[in-house]
């Protein structure tokens, strides 16, 4: 089976969220287990060129708004299978990945260029695999291509939905300008009077994926679809949740070149010593007794914030340090440096992302915070429990499917989780988790509990090739 994955962003290439990490693993995954998958992602600014081994191809002529451009496509394994990527300076070498007015332009243009290259390249995929809205466009070119094009006879496309609140909308009247002018692409398109690329993809492309069971149920609800419920449930019976996997050669307490020291589910020692070293790191006083609640997050309403700094004085309370690394809207910025300015010996800070420093706090923390309002998926909740690091979460999403709530009856459970969106609830968690902390027995069970849950992309890949093989079935 072949199969083409199309991204907007991927490790290491690129990366602004959750969406580049497995876009960048899940090829990887799929060729370990027998696939022969391949990646398709822009070549940005922000792109190292030791990632860009060889120039592939030099002379890719796109047809774009009447005239013809020329695109390079580079070529890597540097996320460990073969990756292109389409390199076109006046779309894609700008500051940031996203958050121009002209987006949906650019990504139109990254799909068209994406199918192109596709087929300059011979043996047409079996399954494109298409992430997000940025992708929405090469659903509907496909599928209309498929119509008249024996090359794309036999391709069928999977459309991952990675979060429905972001659903690429630009105006009607910009569709013919991007080279969608039949009335099946426009009523594709066509949402609320405006135009929908998350809708667009939703609705034609052969099969739906999200990235938790828990969340292909929520995004079927008012509350979660974001306008597009009606759709989703339209669809209900082409939509699958499957969890993301963890990249386990990345993320390894036992090998991770980012700690000073490493650790296993058999031995955990070098934990304490990385909890120093984190403490170090801050300047914080060395009271390793002392548990370290730790988030690492974007600073956005979705991934609850708002509890936290609801929170922060009773987290303090509770007798623990507070280390938080992210970034994103600015008053939270300004309150987390204003909460450390407060608490200088209980609380560190560091605003910006720092891809060493992330696996640092997921090893040298004792809990871990994600009191997300939604959460489609989540990566370091599976990242904590990797590293014996005890997740506190909202019951959302693949939170929920991940983490098992602590029963210290049975010894069962890896984790602590609430369910309304209240500070009150996270609270309550916290300083049940505290409790357990005292307890060096029971909090050793749940670090071992959640250390030995097999999150690997090995298991997600052998998912994702029984949806491909449905796929191509019906």
């Amino acid at each position: 089976m072949r199969v083409a994955v199309i991204s907007a962003e991927a490790v290491p290439y690129s990366k602004t969220g959750g969406l580049g990490d497995v876009a960048g693993a899940l090829p990887k995954a799929l060729r370990q287990v027998g696939i022969d998958a391949f990646l398709i992602t822009p070549c940005y600014w922000q792109t190292k060129g030791e990632y860009l081994w060889h120039t592939s191809v030099d002379d890719l002529w796109i047809n774009w708004k009447g005239r013809t451009v020329r695109v390079k496509a580079f070529y890597s394994e540097a996320n460990g299978s073969p990756a292109f990527l389409l390199d076109y300076p006046p779309l894609f070498h700008r500051d940031s990945i996203y958050g121009y007015r002209e987006d949906h332009e650019r990504f139109a243009f990254f799909n068209h260029a994406a199918l192109e290259l596709i087929k300059r390249l011979g043996g047409a995929p079996d399954i494109v695999h298409l992430n997000d809205w940025h992708c929405g466009f090469a659903a509907v070119e496909l599928a209309s291509r498929r119509r008249s094009d024996p090359y794309w006879g036999n391709t069928r496309t999977v459309f991952s939905i990675h979060n429905m609140a972001y659903q690429g909308g630009f105006g009607l009247g910009d569709l013919p300008s991007l080279g969608f002018t039949s009335d099946f692409a426009r009523n594709a398109f066509s949402f609320n009077g405006y135009a929908s690329a998350m809708k667009a993809g939703l609705e034609v492309s052969d099969t739906l994926s999200t990235v938790s069971k828990r969340y292909s149920h929520e995004i079927q609800t008012a509350e979660n679809g974001y306008g597009l419920d009606w759709l989703t449930r339209q669809r209900a019976g082409s939509l699958i949740g499957i969890t993301n996997g963890v990249d386990y050669e990345v993320w390894d307490p036992e090998t991770d070149p980012e700690l000073p020291a490493h650790f296993s589910i058999d031995d955990l020692s070098g934990k304490a010593e990385c909890k120093r070293a984190l403490l170090e790191r801050f300047h914080l006083p060395i009271e390793s007794d002392r548990p370290i609640f730790a988030s690492v997050t974007r600073l956005t309403s979705q991934k609850g914030v708002e509890l936290i700094r609801q929170g922060a004085g009773d987290i303090l309370a509770a007798g623990g340090f507070f280390i938080a690394l992210g970034s994103g809207e600015k008053d939270s910025e300004n309150f987390l440096q204003a909460l450390r300015d407060h608490a200088p010996s209980r609380v560190g800070v560091y605003i910006g992302y720092n891809e060493s420093l992330a696996h640092l706090i997921e090893a040298g923390a004792d809990m871990f915070l994600m009191p997300s309002k939604f959460e489609p998926c989540g990566l370091n909740q599976m990242y904590s429990l990797r590293y014996g690091t005890v997740p506190i979460v909202r019951a959302v999403g693949g939170l929920d499917d991940t983490v098992e709530n602590w029963n210290a009856v049975t010894g069962r459970g890896n984790g602590f989780k609430f369910g309304p969106y209240q500070a009150d609830k996270l609270l309550e968690k916290i300083y049940e988790a505290r409790f357990a902390y005292e307890d060096k027995e029971s909090w050793s069970r749940i670090q071992r509990n959640g250390m030995s849950v097999d999150n690997s992309w090995e298991n997600a890949a052998r998912n994702y090739v029984e949806l491909y093989n449905w796929t191509l079935r019906n």
